[in-house]
């Protein structure tokens, strides 16, 4: 069991690491960190139960429906709706880049808490399997979300189509890598290029948000030489 807890927790803890340790200025708490991270691993279980309830009652009769409607749109909703109402007014969101740490702690709290229930259900040997795509995508889907948050707190015009982009973004991104994976025979020769499309969206994103950082943080700068001049 402790194997199982090890391999299930360490991709979400390693890639949470990266995200985190990229901020370059005053880094986020600790504590707010990981208060985010164990919101997502707790919304596992009322997504489960809607989960359950959906095929229960046999909403889900395509392909498209599953992938689009009960892992894409509840997922991504339920972890929007904690960044946006837990962390966007908060004061440690201070820089645009701290949507990326945020949005990627609570992705990867519910992908850290899925990837343990589904080892302990199918072994320990999935786990690199489950590392390398779902764990990794919801921390990509995580950090697109982030971005567009930021992006939105810290723009000053457009600031309810940045807020709408951060949900719809990963939504369709999840959604086309959900119906990759449950409706197409050869998944992994359409996977193996979308996962490497979605790392490199993701870096860029986090590249872009460290420069609007540094932008932001230059403005603030010299916002508070001005007062003081």
């Amino acid at each position: 069991m402790l194997g199982i807890l090890s391999a299930g927790i360490a991709p979400g803890l390693a890639l949470l690491s990266y995200f985190y340790l990229k901020d370059q200025y005053e880094s986020e708490p600790i504590s707010m960190v990981f208060k985010t991270f164990l919101f997502g691993a707790l919304l596992v279980f009322p997504i489960m139960f809607i989960q359950y309830v959906l095929e229960t009652e046999g909403v889900l009769q395509s392909s498209l429906m599953d992938a689009f409607l009960s892992s894409s749109l509840l997922e991504e909703f339920f972890k929007w709706f904690i960044l946006f109402y837990t962390i966007y007014q908060h004061i440690t969101f201070d820089e645009p880049y701290d949507g990326i740490v945020y949005g990627a702690s609570v992705s990867l709290g519910f992908a850290t808490a899925e990837n343990i229930f589904y080892l302990v259900a199918l072994g320990v040997e999935h786990a690199l399997g489950r590392a390398l795509l779902p764990v990794s995508s919801h921390a990509l889907f995580g950090v697109i979300m982030g971005y567009y948050i930021g992006k939105g707190k810290f723009s000053a015009t457009s600031t309810k189509k940045w807020i709408a982009f951060s949900l719809f973004i990963p939504f369709l991104l999840h959604g086309i890598y959900d119906y990759i994976l449950i409706s197409l025979k050869h998944w992994i020769f359409i996977m193996f290029p979308f996962m490497i499309f979605l790392w490199w969206l993701g870096l860029r994103k986090v590249k872009k948000a460290r420069a609007h950082s540094v932008s932001h943080m230059d403005n603030q700068f010299d916002l508070q030489k001005t007062l003081h001049s």
